[in-house]
C-alpha cells in the first residue's frame, strides 16, 4: 500500500474511530475506494496497528479523568477493575463463540476462512451498521428525555458504573468484535444508557474497554502476518512490516483527539441519536456500493 493512502486511511480511522460510526466500516469502503483490499494480513495488521494510534488518543484524552474516576483510591480503583474485568470476559464469551461460528459456516470442505476474509465484503457490512444505527437512536431518544443531572460528570470517589450496565456493555462489544460495521463505541455507549448508566461514566468505561482489549487485538494480527509469512517460506522483517503502520499510528492518533473532542461535547448536548441517523445513512450508502459492483 503506497504511503498516501497509508495517510487517507489514518485520517478516516482517526476521525470515526472514537465517533459511534463504525470506523472499520469507514476504512474499510475507502480502501475499497482506492482499491486495496483489507482482507490480507498486512492490510490488516495495518487496520489494527491504525487501532492502535486512536488507543493512544483515548489514553492522552481520558487520563486525567480515569485518575480521577478510578484512580482516586483502592477502593474506586477495585471496582473499576472488577467491572472491567467482567466485561471483558463477557465480551470474549458473546464474541468469540460468533467468530468460530462465521469462520466455519464460510469455511470450504470444512476448513475454517479467517474472519477477516470478510474486511472486504461491502454486503457484510451494511447491515451491522444499519443494527447498530437502529440502536443508537433508540438509546439516543431515551437519553435525551432523561433528567439534565445526568450529564453531570461523576464526582471523584463515588461508587462508578452500575453493573448492569458494565454487563451490558461488555456483552454488546463482544458482538461489535466480530463484524465490521457494528460499531464498539456506538453499541457500548448505547447499552450502557439503555441500563440507566450516567453518560459521563458510560463515555470513560466505554474507552476504557477499547483501550483494554487493543493489545489483544494487535497481538492476533502479528501472529496472522507472521504466520503467512511461515507458510510462504518468506522471512519475517518487523521493521518493513510495521513501518506503515506506524505512519499511520501517528496520523490517526492526531485525528483521534479531534474526534474525542466532538464526541464528547455531542454525547453532553444530548445529540446521541444523531449518530445512529448517521449510520443508517451510511449503511444505505454501503449497500448502494456493493450493488453497484464494489
Amino acid at each position: 500500500m503506497s504511503w498516501m493512502h497509508i495517510v487517507i486511511l489514518a485520517a478516516v480511522q482517526g476521525l470515526t474511530e472514537l465517533l459511534p460510526v463504525s470506523s472499520s466500516a469507514h476504512v474499510i469502503v475507502a480502501a475499497e475506494l482506492l482499491h486495496e483490499n483489507m482482507s490480507t494480513p498486512a492490510n490488516a495488521l495495518l487496520l489494527v496497528l491504525l487501532h492502535t494510534g486512536t488507543m493512544f488518543a483515548v489514553v492522552a484524552y481520558f487520563w486525567r479523568r480515569w485518575t480521577e474516576e478510578f484512580l482516586f483510591s483502592w477502593a474506586t480503583f477495585r471496582g473499576f477493575a472488577q467491572r472491567m474485568f467482567a466485561a471483558s470476559l463477557l465480551s470474549g464469551l458473546v464474541g468469540y463463540p460468533i467468530i468460530l461460528l462465521v469462520e466455519h459456516t464460510l469455511g470450504d470442505g470444512g476448513r475454517a476462512v479467517a474472519i477477516e476474509a470478510l474486511f472486504h465484503k461491502l454486503n457484510w457490512i451494511a447491515p451491522p451498521l444499519a443494527i447498530a444505527g437502529l440502536l443508537i437512536v433508540v438509546a439516543g431518544l431515551r437519553e435525551a428525555r432523561a433528567p439534565e443531572d445526568a450529564a453531570a460528570p461523576p464526582r471523584a470517589g463515588a461508587r462508578g458504573l452500575a453493573w448492569p450496565a458494565a454487563l451490558a456493555m461488555g456483552a454488546l462489544q463482544g458482538l461489535a468484535i466480530p463484524f465490521r460495521g457494528f460499531s464498539r463505541s456506538g453499541s457500548t455507549i448505547s447499552g450502557g444508557l439503555l441500563a440507566n448508566g450516567k453518560r459521563a461514566e458510560i463515555e470513560s468505561f466505554s474507552f476504557a474497554m477499547a483501550v483494554a482489549i487493543t493489545p489483544l487485538a494487535l497481538g492476533r494480527e502479528l501472529w496472522r502476518e507472521v504466520a503467512a509469512a511461515h507458510r510462504a517460506g518468506a522471512a519475517v522483517r518487523l521493521g518493513a512490516l510495521l513501518a506503515p503502520g506506524l505512519l499511520g499510528m501517528v496520523c490517526a492518533f492526531a485525528a483521534g483527539l479531534l474526534a474525542l473532542r466532538w464526541l464528547s461535547r455531542w454525547l453532553e448536548q444530548g445529540r446521541w441519536h444523531w449518530f445512529g441517523l448517521y449510520c443508517l445513512a451510511a449503511a444505505a450508502m454501503v449497500q448502494w456500493l456493493y450493488l453497484r459492483g464494489w
